[in-house]
């Protein structure tokens, strides 16, 4: 997660959305930075909410606005699942050495999904809050021109950002009832990111 704070802005860091590419470029011009424990780097809106919000309206800054970038689902969870192929977890509960795709997305549809397929939710991730806190600008992953111009408009010129923590390259064969059973099981992922208007086209 990173702060601007006289721009009042604030970027979620929604894993597995590029975030960590801007983080590393923008870093240096954030007013505070979260890089650790991943629970506050990667802080959904309830939890901006609990920790950080009070601490900003304290301070004055009552108008903080929150951004957020969606990656469509199936590619998103794509990526968990070449993340999870890396060699650092092999032998952990986490690996998703030995699982096929399908039974990867199955695992993920599940009510209580095993630690391989426990990955979140994108919709829950930014879900607004009863008392109003709620992401007010949205971005495809995929429309990357549109996210760079917005954050030229709200900080000035952009320094080159080059991708970061980018997963193994690996086929992601799904079947069709596989892949029909996740949007049913995930539709409001589906949903939330077909409702982002594409900015940069």
């Amino acid at each position: 997660m990173m702060v601007f704070w006289n721009e009042r802005l604030v970027l979620l860091s929604v894993p597995k959305t590029g975030t960590h590419a801007y983080t590393q470029a923008l870093g240096p011009r954030a007013s505070m930075v979260v890089t650790d424990p991943p629970d506050l780097k990667h802080a959904p809106v309830y939890r901006y909410n609990r920790f950080f919000r009070p601490m900003f309206e304290k301070m004055g800054a009552e108008d903080m606005e929150l951004v957020a970038v969606i990656r469509e689902p199936l590619s998103w969870l794509g990526s968990w699942y070449r993340y999870r192929q890396r060699p650092a977890l092999d032998g952990r509960p986490t690996s998703t050495k030995g699982q096929s795709f399908d039974a990867f997305l199955t695992a993920c549809c599940a009510e209580t999904p095993p630690p391989f397929a426990n990955v979140g939710n994108q919709a829950k991730f930014v879900e607004a809050r009863p008392n109003g806190t709620a992401v007010r600008h949205f971005f495809r992953y995929e429309d990357q021109a549109g996210l760079r111009a917005f954050l030229t408009e709200r900080l000035g010129p952009l320094p080159d950002i080059p991708a970061a923590n980018v997963s193994p390259k690996l086929p992601l064969d799904m079947s069709a009832s596989v892949a029909a059973e996740v949007r049913r099981a995930r539709a409001a992922e589906f949903a939330l990111w077909e409702s982002i208007p594409l900015r940069g086209a």
